[in-house]
């Protein structure tokens, strides 16, 4: 059969594969009690994991903060937008905005983009409280100048310029920044947003007030910190109200990072506890270890058989080679990031693949509720079993078996957690190959202890393990779906009103 003929195979076959899909639904899942159970235990975890989650990026300037002494930021240079009675007034004659001019003033500098949802919350919260500010600067006798930085430098300045979706133009002076926008005491240049963000890692939305000496004095890196703003517009009030002193206790130290993944590695590695426990595999790991561990009793009845080579290998091997068969998985996801480089950043649709993300959460998790199996990765499953061997075969091959079948483990894994590691993968796809490999490393190692613990852990409790995991494998997949379901649906409110999410966890 030709290609053409084969495609119009696939075409036609469409709705069948669609209708036998649907036929898998259990629509009978809501009448059971387990169910709801398992949506009470769900909205627990959301809401403990959520809180948990926002604190924990919001405390990340802190965790990661620079150990250097406090001193004044560089000088920055950038093109404004340029428009009449804004940016007139703070640029110069060539419509660019350059922050040494403004020394003396206190200054907050909001790192943005017009694709980043989180920095338009902070737009907002900027645009809602500035006119109180200006009034309460003109009052102290202070000079307040606000200034937006366009950070993702694939936006265009007419992008920038362009009001679209959730996206308004700022109503205070903004600008497209560049890689060299910073000027550093020696003469040499460097990128802001290197500077500035959480470990160095790149991360968008930054905002920072500084005092009229040049120190950051407070630092935001999100749009809905867990304490609604109190801290940092707390120190805005301070420093428009009392002198310079009064807030020198509050300086941020920033440096220009050597290696600044540390925030991104640890990202990775917190992914990977999602993908390993994923219910879409998970529930079949440890009676697979456990089978390849108990042919140990018969390794010798299968050498003397000639199909083995060598002794069945111990719990700790197992785990090793399936952590290495999940590290080759995501190392071609790492691969294929790296290639994508900054094309969805220079597209202009982050915004729109964000949202796609969060619908496919919603949609992956009600397949799942239903007992539909989505098959995403359906091909690297076929792939695994063709080169796996089994002792009807002449030659038995449980190392490279174990191997395939950490690769095949990954891949199912992604039916579940697709809307987790997609925009992982895509955020570290903007920030590099540097970045992507440090990511994807974080991720491959927690897979890597992981799988090894687990499987040491069923080797030594075999039968107490395994029974366990099986009683708790429903439930696992109940909790599993409807906690993707409320992280679809979070998302999406986020996506369009963070300020409805920075309410309730807040």
């Amino acid at each position: 059969m030709g290609a053409l003929g084969q495609a119009k195979e696939f075409v036609t076959g469409v709705p069948g594969r669609f209708i036998n899909t649907l036929k898998q639904a259990d629509v009978g899942v809501f009448k059971q009690a387990d169910t709801w159970k398992a949506f009470g235990v769900a909205a627990l975890m959301f809401v403990t994991i959520s809180f948990a989650a926002l604190s924990m990026f919001d405390s990340m300037d802190e965790i990661f903060a620079s150990d250097a002494e406090p001193a004044p930021i560089p000088n920055i240079v950038f093109e404004s937008l340029n428009r009449s009675g804004i940016e007139s007034s703070v640029a110069n004659e060539t419509g660019w905005i350059n922050l040494d001019d403004h020394r003396g003033s206190i200054l907050i500098l909001d790192l943005m983009a017009h694709d980043c949802s989180n920095c338009h919350a902070v737009q907002e919260h900027i645009e809602m409280r500035m006119d109180g500010w200006l009034d309460n600067a003109s009052a102290s006798g202070k000079e307040l100048k606000i200034f937006g930085y366009g950070a993702w430098y694939s936006e265009t300045l007419d992008y920038l310029n362009e009001t679209s979706g959730t996206y308004h133009v700022p109503a205070y002076p903004t600008g497209l920044g560049t890689t060299k926008a910073a000027v550093l005491e020696d003469g040499s240049t460097t990128d802001p947003v290197r500077l500035f963000s959480t470990g160095g890692a790149g991360q968008i939305p930054v905002v920072m007030v500084i005092d009229e000496e040049g120190y950051i004095i407070a630092r935001e890196a999100t749009g809905t910190p867990a304490d609604q703003w109190e801290k940092f517009d707390g120190i805005v009030q301070q420093s428009l109200s009392g002198d310079v002193q009064d807030t020198m206790g509050d300086r941020i130290a920033w440096e220009e990072p050597s290696t600044s993944y540390v925030a991104v590695f640890v990202l990775g590695m917190i992914l990977s506890i999602l993908v390993y426990f994923s219910p879409c595999a998970f529930p079949v790991l440890p009676g697979f270890i456990s089978y390849y561990l108990s042919l140990g009793a018969r390794e010798d009845e299968l050498i003397a058989a000639g199909k083995l080579t060598a002794k069945m290998p111990s719990s700790g091997v197992i785990g090793l080679l399936s952590g290495l068969g999940m590290w080759t998985f995501f190392g071609v996801i790492g691969l294929i990031a790296i290639a994508m480089g900054e094309t969805f950043s220079s597209s202009g649709l982050i915004s729109k693949i964000a949202k796609f993300v969060a619908y496919l959460l919603i949609v992956l998790g009600v397949i799942m509720l239903l007992g539909i199996t989505s098959h995403l990765l359906g091909f690297v499953d076929r792939l695994v079993r063709k080169y796996s061997t089994t002792e009807a075969d002449d030659i038995f091959t449980p190392r490279r078996n174990m191997y395939l079948y950490g690769i095949g483990y990954a891949a199912a894994s992604i039916d579940c957690t697709a809307a987790a590691v997609l925009p992982f993968v895509l955020y570290l796809s903007t920030l590099g190959g540097a970045a992507t490999g440090v990511g994807i490393g974080g991720l491959m190692l927690g897979l890597l202890l992981l799988m090894v613990f687990v499987t040491v852990m069923v080797g030594m409790g075999r039968q107490v393990m395994i029974n366990f995991l099986k009683r708790a494998t429903g439930m696992i997949k109940l909790v599993g779906s409807w906690m993707m379901i409320m992280a679809g649906v979070t998302l999406t409110i986020y996506l369009n009103r963070p300020d409805i999410v920075a309410t309730v966890f807040g």
